[in-house]
């Protein structure tokens, strides 16, 4: 008795670790996101660009701030001397060494050029920060698909392999009917040319699921067993709001890749203000202070003792002549902002076909689920009416090789539709430039956790 209690213990125990262990390997949307966040590279070099990118704002305002330098130099010096005349007792050879360091400021007092690169590097700055949330939304959007093409392709082969086991049920039926003298060999004929057809696509779809998972696995570092599939009873919502236009308004301001071309036109812009700029006279305030010294063996005309000097005064600067170079950059400056001008209607343009196409898919996908869910319900219903008929001999082998075909085609499509409806969400977000990680948690509401 004793036995068989600690039996039963070691097996509530054993199956409560099973159980833990069954959760704690499942992974939804919102987990496969925070893996994808530690390994992805392209995410990873985006980090690190934004890092660069920030600096870009420090270097612009160091170039109105003081400039201080230090120099320093040390000379030997062989000194060879020979008196005149006059002065017959200078004559003679010293050695030694000389020594000088200097200390100079300079402050931009007037420097519109300056200025002017100023506003553009803080301008490259805000572009790596739209690139870095460019990159966090293209991962968010990577990591929804290879998720849901997984569950997918898990979908669609377990679809394939019950039609397999239905057609090869009906191949197995005909041939016994066959063998009794009850049935034809056509229908036997037939159902094996179905089963071979079906046996064909149950290989490719375990390619296709060998291949999502591969994807996925690469994508997050983690194998993609047990992840969270679509829960009973999901029920899709139309997008809020339910307007096509104002998605696409929230697209041009918010949409990443239209917030780079524009930024790109604001540096284009400051380009060319910066090179007609260019020729413009630069004031700087200079102060210096120097100090020169030299050993004792050498004579004082060479090198003295030591000396010290404070100069400070401003410094004007003005370009008579540099060869055309300042005509010829404000021309290519102009050049690049008629680029950066048409790259932004180009990215306008994509941004809402790009709207108009996961909005779409969203809205019609409310009503197409529905529809291929009664459709396998009639598929289903049918199945069973023509199975009946052909008991009673009303209707043939063929004729219940066609409905089940029906029921499993009707359960691919409903599977296919909610799979382009839950990328949709994420593309419309995408598009809007408004897709967080928030967005993948609201679809774990969907999915059996």
């Amino acid at each position: 008795m004793m036995n068989m209690r600690f039996n039963c213990a070691r097996l509530a125990v054993a199956t409560g670790l099973a159980i833990l262990a069954a959760a704690s390997h499942a992974i939804d949307l919102a987990g496969s996101y925070e893996r994808a966040r530690a390994v992805d590279p392209t995410l990873l070099a985006a980090q690190q660009a934004l890092l660069a990118g920030r600096e870009k704002a420090v270097q612009g305002r160091a170039l109105l701030l003081p400039q201080v330098s230090l120099g320093a130099s040390v000379a030997r010096v062989d000194e060879r001397t020979s008196g005149g005349a006059e002065l017959p007792d200078t004559s003679g050879s010293h050695s030694g060494r000389a020594s000088q360091v200097a200390v100079q400021l300079a402050q931009p007092i007037y420097n519109l050029k300056a200025r002017s690169e100023k506003r553009q590097l803080e301008q490259q700055t805000g572009l790596a920060e739209v690139r870095h949330r460019d990159a966090e939304q293209d991962l968010i959007q990577r990591v929804g698909e290879a998720y849901f093409n997984v569950l997918l392709a898990q979908e669609t082969l377990r679809v394939v392999q019950a039609e397999q086991a239905a057609v090869k049920l009906q191949r197995d039926r005909a041939q016994a009917r066959f063998d009794v003298g009850r049935g034809k060999i056509t229908d036997v004929q037939e159902t094996q040319a179905r089963l071979d057809v079906v046996a064909s696509r149950e290989v490719s779809a375990r390619s296709t699921l060998a291949l999502r998972q591969t994807q996925y696995r690469e994508l997050t570092g983690v194998e993609a067993d047990g992840l969270a599939p679509l829960r009973a009873g999901f029920v899709p919502q139309p997008p809020q709001p339910l307007d096509l236009s104002q998605w696409q308004s929230r697209g041009s301001d918010s949409n990443t890749r239209v917030q780079l071309r524009r930024g790109e036109l604001a540096i284009a812009d400051a380009e060319i203000a910066k090179y007609k700029l260019d020729a413009r006279p630069t004031l700087d305030l200079v102060a210096s202070y120097t100090y020169k010294g030299q050993s004792s063996g050498l004579s004082t005309p060479v090198s003295p003792d030591s000396s010290r000097s404070a100069v400070i005064g401003v410094q004007l600067s003005l370009p008579l002549y540099t060869g055309g170079a300042i005509d010829s950059r404000q021309r290519e400056s102009i050049a690049k902002k008629s680029q950066a001008e048409q790259e932004l209607g180009a990215a306008l343009r994509d941004m809402r076909l790009q709207v108009q196409d996961a909005y779409l898919t969203v809205q019609t996908g409310v009503s197409r689920v529905g529809a291929l869910e009664q459709s396998v319900r009639s598929a289903q219903t049918a199945l069973e009416a023509t199975t009946l008929g052909r008991d009673l001999g009303t209707r043939t082998e063929l004729d219940v090789l066609d409905a089940q075909q029906r029921v499993y085609t009707a359960q691919l499509d409903l599977a296919q539709a909610r799979n382009e409806y839950l990328l949709g969400r994420l593309r419309l977000a995408s598009a809007a430039g408004e897709l967080q990680e928030s967005d993948l948690r609201a679809l774990n509401a969907h999915l059996s956790n």
